[in-house]
């Protein structure tokens, strides 16, 4: 789990249960994207929420996750409110 603290304390990072999140403070926790199918079965990660891209197509939903998950740590988190 990539974590990262902004200079004004801000906790940034995918939600994830292994460790609870709680323990930092007050959360706030906001959709990043959407992970769904199309009408024909493909798969695609929607990171519009974020101002990001649509990726895909992918023949099944766990890759969407993995493209979705690679994206936000590679270029989401450091974003500033």
């Amino acid at each position: 789990m990539q974590v990262v603290v902004q200079p004004n304390g801000t906790i940034r990072c995918l939600y994830d249960e292994n460790i609870d999140l709680s323990s930092f403070g007050r959360l706030s926790i906001r959709r990043a994207s959407h992970v769904e199918p199309d009408a024909v079965g493909q798969w695609f990660a929607n990171l519009r929420p974020m101002d990001g891209p649509i990726l895909g197509p992918f023949p099944r939903r766990s890759d969407a996750l993995t493209a979705e998950s690679n994206w936000i740590e590679a270029n989401g988190l450091a974003a500033t409110d």
